[in-house]
């Protein structure tokens, strides 16, 4: 058995031998901490791995009085719109339900329309929602302070 194993079967022991509350308490720490670092990578207007988000079409020529000038995703990192739930099992970043299929669709890259008449629109893929070996290592800092206690 390597030894990493080994750690990791000792963590999900001391992890299990703490009460549903207190299990509870450090998941609702968790995912706190992640929507935090959810919401820098999208400020920073990054993926979670770092690469850039892909920039919005270039306006036309002639630029319309209209244009849009603010970033992407403004309104959709409040915590407003992005939400946590823990459980003593689990911990959960989502976005609310009226912005689920908005956020799907830049997440992944689909399809969509902008308006009900308006054509379809191909959107670049902008992975909103992640982990990366920095949230790991935080993850990790918290359940060791929490067994510092």
């Amino acid at each position: 058995m390597s030894e990493l194993q080994l750690v990791n079967d000792r963590l999900e022991a001391l992890i299990s031998s703490l009460s549903a509350p207190a299990r509870k308490e450090m998941a609702r720490t968790i995912a706190k901490k992640l929507r935090a670092s959810q919401q820098q990578n999208i400020k920073r207007q990054q993926a979670p791995d770092g690469t850039p988000f892909k920039p919005r079409k270039a306006p036309p020529v002639r630029s319309k009085k209209g244009r849009i000038k603010r970033e992407m995703f403004a309104k959709l990192r409040t915590a407003k719109y992005m939400k946590t739930q823990a459980s003593p099992n689990e911990a959960v970043i989502e976005f609310a339900e009226n912005v689920q299929r908005m956020a799907r669709v830049h997440h992944y890259g689909l399809r969509d329309r902008p308006s009900r008449k308006g054509k379809e629109i191909k959107y670049e893929a902008r992975p909103l929602l992640g982990l990366n070996e920095a949230n790991y290592e935080m993850i990790k800092q918290v359940i060791i302070n929490f067994f510092d206690l």
